[in-house]
């Protein structure tokens, strides 16, 4: 007995590379949609640790025929595609607050990824002195506290930082 078993394709949805994806969906702003809903996941779960993975990764999405892609991440790219890029900031933000009998101890730690010339996610420490205009905002917004307050709560996130195509900023906070 032979029985024919209709050929299963997959939808239009799952046939794109997820980096061409978060590229177009993050320069839209991540618009709704499946496609950028899913691209959004992906960058969520490349920045949240462990491990960490850069969120946009180039050299994965095969739009080299377009003109300044590179294929395989060894190319310049286009002025617009670098600038997506290299606005990205991802910031890693850990505090603890604890009460002792000498008082209220707090541990803060600042870690900002950002893309280098090559195209490589660079992590690096960074003092208050030179902590963004946006970046206490932000943690407020979230925390109710700033992240100087030692009555602060403890938390530790993943504050992702993005730019669309019209110039406007983003940020995405994710607990962890």
């Amino acid at each position: 007995m032979i029985v024919a078993v209709p050929a299963l394709t997959p939808s239009s949805a799952l046939a794109y590379p997820i980096d061409c994806a978060i590229l177009l969906c993050m320069a839209g702003g991540f618009p709704a949609s499946a496609e950028c809903s899913a691209a959004k996941a992906e960058v969520i779960r490349r920045i949240t640790p462990w491990p960490i993975e850069p969120p946009l990764q180039l050299w994965r999405c095969p739009m080299g025929s377009s003109p300044g892609l590179p294929v395989d991440g060894e190319g310049t790219l286009s002025p617009d595609v670098a600038a997506y890029r290299d606005a990205i900031e991802v910031w890693y933000l850990a505090k603890s607050v604890t009460s002792g009998s000498g008082g209220r101890d707090m541990y803060l730690d600042t870690v900002r990824g950002t893309y280098d010339a090559s195209g490589r996610l660079v992590r690096q420490g960074v003092e208050k002195e030179d902590w963004p205009a946006w970046l206490d905002p932000a943690v407020r917004a979230r925390t109710g506290s700033t992240l100087l307050s030692e009555y602060g709560p403890s938390f530790r996130a993943v504050v992702l930082r993005m730019q669309d195509y019209t110039g406007a900023y983003s940020t995405e906070w994710v607990s962890y």
